[in-house]
């Protein structure tokens, strides 16, 4: 089958160059200003399209919404509304944005619905009730593995039949721009004879993404892999910040805790999983016959490139990782029927992250413990500085975007700073 090229669009919006918020994407997110309540909006170029102006100024009257829908601190009340709506939301804001449409172009009111995106403060896009963090990535996991218990033992006997994952701390979860202070715990180093307390000494950055389920279940009901994608609203960039040292003295035999728990950094605007849909590609063939609720007949990855950059402060940021989520070996469709197989529930708002995205090459790694091997191999800056785990002033930073026939989908960035440890205990 011939494969079929979008269409070309143009918008009335000037949108510079190179620019993650283009017509063919239109993402989610939630934000405020100086003289604006919390709302929702939908990103393009520089500017936020107002959705409860909008709303407000009558070009949503054929959908029949609640007057209030977009006058709300989440998306998860729009999201409820289910798909064929929030669809049918975003075909109608693209048609407004195209140059041949004067609807909008030539309003009254277009001033006021289209606000400057540096005016607007992002807020965390949905109400997290449950998280989950998978291990989808063979290279991370082979890497990791490798580190602790050798070649031959890299893979646990399970990893490649099930998309291996954990429960993991929704009400840390922050936006980009919030900055986090570096955690304490209990860690002990391999010579010594007892355990000692204070602030990590082995922060970590962990590269990976996270789809948002736009659909509630009740106990008891699975969801089968060709079902999984009606019930994902959206992706966005996912920083699961991790606390090495913490970690590894902890983990045993119940797995990740204090750790993780302190703080993960997402980005704010919610790519939905229609604007991706020219990206799809395919994920890495089976290496075992997997049991038949794991089994998929269609593609469930995306082709979508992914950077890491460190900055230290007043420092230029240098770029230190360049990955990609085709490279997970379980996809989204996998993770959602593993999530679900045993009669566990979701929620509109549920974060799913994909377990660190790591390539098959040195500079796509996605952590700091693989891209410095455990603290043996420094990775040297633009400043000339070298980091073995994050230090204290840096910023970690996380972009990503798909990019095909002259059409580009992004997601922005994360950004986070860390700051020392917060209280003298």
């Amino acid at each position: 089958m011939k494969e079929q090229k979008v269409k070309p669009l143009e918008s009335w919006v000037q949108i510079p160059k190179n620019s993650d918020f283009t017509i063919y994407n239109l993402p989610f997110g939630v934000f405020k200003s100086k003289r604006l309540s919390p709302r929702i909006g939908m990103a393009i170029g520089d500017k936020i399209v107002d959705m409860h102006i909008l709303h407000r100024e009558g070009f949503f009257s054929a959908i029949h919404l609640p007057d209030d829908v977009f006058l709300q601190d989440s998306l998860n009340g729009f999201i409820e509304l289910g798909k064929p709506i929030t669809r049918k939301v975003r075909e109608t804001v693209q048609k407004l944005l195209l140059d041949e449409n004067s609807a909008l172009k030539d309003h009254r009111a277009r001033g006021k619905v289209m606000v400057n995106r540096k005016e607007a403060v992002m807020l965390m896009p949905v109400k997290v009730g449950d998280y989950t963090d998978f291990y989808s990535s063979k290279e991370h996991a082979t890497n990791v593995g490798t580190m602790f218990r050798g070649p031959e033992n890299a893979l646990m006997p399970n990893w490649k039949h099930l998309p291996v994952g954990y429960h993991g701390r929704a009400s840390s979860i922050i936006p980009s721009g919030v900055p986090i202070h570096r955690p304490k715990g209990q860690f002990k180093a391999p010579d010594a004879d007892s355990p000692s307390f204070g602030p990590s000494e082995r922060l970590d950055f962990e590269l990976e993404m996270a789809f948002i389920t736009g659909r509630n279940t009740k106990m008891g009901e699975r969801i089968k892999t060709e079902e999984a994608e009606d019930c994902i609203f959206g992706f966005v960039l996912f920083n699961d910040w991790s606390a090495r040292d913490i970690q590894a003295w902890e983990y045993v035999p119940l797995g990740p805790f204090l750790g993780k728990s302190f703080a993960s950094s997402v980005s704010p605007w919610v790519v939905t999983i229609e604007a991706l849909e020219p990206f799809r590609t395919s994920s890495p063939k089976p290496e075992e016959q997997l049991l038949p609720y794991l089994q998929c007949e269609q593609n469930h990855s995306f082709d979508i490139n992914l950077e890491v950059y460190i900055q230290p402060k007043e420092e230029k940021e240098t770029q230190v990782c360049r990955s990609n989520y085709k490279y997970l070996y379980w996809n989204v469709a996998q993770q959602l029927a593993h999530q679900t197989v045993n009669g566990c529930n979701i929620n509109i708002g549920d974060m799913y992250a994909s377990g660190t995205i790591s390539g098959p090459t040195e500079d796509s790694f996605g952590s700091m413990l693989e891209l410095a091997w455990k603290g043996t191999k420094p990775l040297r800056l633009e400043s000339g500085a070298e980091r073995l785990f994050i230090e204290d002033g840096d910023t970690v930073k996380m972009r990503g975007y798909a990019e095909k026939d002259g059409i580009r989908v992004g997601f922005g960035e994360v950004s986070t700073e860390v700051l020392p440890s917060n209280g003298k205990n």
